[in-house]
This record gives structure tokens, C-alpha cells and sequence, in this order.
């Protein structure tokens, strides 16, 4: 049934977002790039961050609703009467206070053998933060309460909105640049060269791929940075000794148990992700542990 659910939530999102960005293209009059004149560069720019942009700002639009689906988030009551679930509300309530956030964000629970929280959401009114059962269960309160002022901190910072943003302007990038070599190289486009569009189709294929792939090594090295902000953002809130102690139980989590990564393509929203290292390292949004408990130490210091 969850399976279900997911699938009928990617096709939802996905004719959204095709529906969503053909009418913005009609409303801006963004006319087909290809003309019997030729090019339009202008038009083929448009096209390209409409479409990089808003496929980006439309899954972040319902990241709340993605995560708890996919996750199979519950989200907790603020009224509840569970004196667990009462502390860990009270926490996070205390955080989002010392953080400024003009909101409280929602608090939730998902069921999982992994060690890990994250926080999601379109703007800090309408954020969520969730913990994994794993988590409470194996990690002490000064733990916990790092880890979420860690995930408090990405919140405070708006780094969801700052992500999406450098996401979209990469997948804008990409498809512009792809797609004018290929043009280029193809000749398609071109007068006499209205035969080529096979060729302007592979072309166009090879160079998203290429491209993605550099750009893929942007973001997350930005995600990599945001980690690092998060992380002292959390030793603001909670205290350096906790969000030490909270990166270090995670250390220990890591080092005893195969690193499995749950929902792998939610794994940039969480606080930590299997360790990666060499050449793979360029292609991972946290940072190894041991470096974000060195930063930490280092501020201490100064």
C-alpha cells in the first residue's frame, strides 16, 4: 500500500509540475526556441529556467507532504497527552524559540532502524521536523536535543528555500548549455540543417549528462557548506558540548552498524548520510563526521 501511495504521489507531483510550467510558459508568451528563422536565444533561456526553476520550487512546494509519505511520518498532536511525545515537542518548541522562527514547526515521528532526523519545508511557517524511532530510542536526551538544533538551525536559515534555488539554477544551466551545443554541433536549426534533429537529440542527451554531473558536484558542495552552518547553528542553540556529543553518538552509530541509507532519495534532508570517501566524497551532501566534529572543536578553541 505505502508502495502505492508513492507512485500515485510521483504522478501526481510530476503532472503538476507539467501542467504548472506550461501555463507559465503561456502566460510569459515564451514561444518555441527553434523558428523558421533560426534560434532564439532568448526564448530558449526562458524556457530553461522556467523549466529547471519550476520543477524545483513545485517538489519543494510539497516537501512536507513528500517527506511524510514517503518517510510514513506521524505527525504528533500538539495536545497530547504521551509524556514522551510531550518532552520531544517541548524541546523542539524551546529551540524554534531561542532560533526566532515565527512559527512552530510541525513535529513527527517515522519508523525506522536508522539513526537520523531532518527537517523539511516550503518556507519557516510551514516547516516540519521529524526523528526517527531509532533515534529516540538509542540516543540520550543531550543528543537528541543537538541533533535537533541542528535540524532547528536549517530552518532558521532557510536552507531548504536555498537549496531549491541553487538546484533550479543548475538544472536551468544545464539544460541551456546542453542544449546549445548541441545545436551547435548538430547544426539542427540551422538553414539546411532541418535534417539533423536526431542528431541534436543525442547530442543534447550526452551533454545533460555530463553537465548534470558537474553540477550535481555544485550543489552538494554547497550542501556540504550548509552542513557545516547547521552544525554550529546547533552548538549556538543547544550548547557545543551537545551538538559535539550529538555528532559523536552519530560516529558511533556509523562505526557499529553497516551503514544502510533508508529512503536514499530523501537523504539530503538528514543529518547524517553513510560515509563516503575519496572521489565519491564530491558526490555527497554531508560532510564526514569526523571533519564536522574537528569544525566544531576548532570554534571551541577560538
Amino acid at each position: 500500500m505505502a508502495f502505492v501511495k508513492r507512485i500515485f504521489l510521483f504522478l501526481v507531483i510530476n503532472f503538476l509540475v507539467v501542467i504548472t510550467i506550461s501555463v507559465v510558459l503561456n502566460i510569459f508568451h515564451v514561444q518555441p526556441y527553434i523558428q523558421q528563422h533560426g534560434i532564439s536565444y532568448w526564448d530558449l533561456l526562458f524556457f530553461c529556467l522556467i523549466w529547471g526553476m519550476g520543477g524545483a520550487l513545485i517538489s519543494l512546494g510539497f516537501s512536507r507532504v513528500m517527506a511524510k509519505w514517503m518517510m510514513g511520518v506521524k505527525t504528533i498532536d500538539p495536545h497530547t497527552q504521551d509524556s514522551h511525545q510531550k518532552e520531544l515537542l517541548h524541546m523542539i518548541h524551546n529551540l524554534a524559540r531561542k532560533a526566532h522562527l515565527p512559527d512552530m514547526p510541525e513535529v513527527g515521528i517515522y519508523k525506522s532502524n536508522e539513526v537520523n532526523a531532518f527537517a523539511t519545508g516550503p518556507t519557516k511557517r510551514r516547516s516540519l521536523v521529524a526523528v526517527s524511532s531509532a533515534l529516540l530510542e538509542r540516543m540520550n536526551k543531550e543528543q537528541i536535543e543537538g541533533i535537533l538544533a541542528h535540524e532547528i538551525t536549517h530552518i532558521s536559515n532557510g536552507d531548504m528555500v536555498t537549496m531549491t534555488l541553487i538546484q533550479g539554477i543548475v538544472n536551468a544551466f544545464v539544460m541551456f548549455l546542453a542544449r546549445v551545443l548541441a545545436l551547435v554541433l548538430s547544426g539542427f536549426g540551422r538553414r539546411g540543417g532541418r535534417d539533423s534533429y536526431g542528431s541534436f537529440i543525442v547530442f543534447t542527451w550526452i551533454f545533460q549528462i555530463v553537465f548534470m554531473i558537474l553540477g550535481s558536484m555544485v550543489v552538494f558542495w554547497f550542501s556540504r557548506q550548509r552542513e557545516f552552518r547547521a552544525d554550529a547553528g546547533g552548538a549556538k542553540l543547544a550548547g557545543k558540548e551537545k551538538m559535539i556529543h550529538a555528532l559523536e553518538g552519530l560516529k558511533a552509530y556509523v562505526k557499529r552498524h553497516v551503514p544502510t541509507a533508508e529512503k536514499p532519495s530523501l537523504q539530503t534532508m538528514k543529518i547524517s548520510q553513510p560515509a563516503k570517501s575519496g572521489l565519491a566524497l564530491l558526490f555527497s551532501s554531508h560532510p564526514p563526521l569526523e571533519e564536522r566534529i574537528a569544525a566544531l572543536k576548532q570554534r571551541e578553541k577560538a
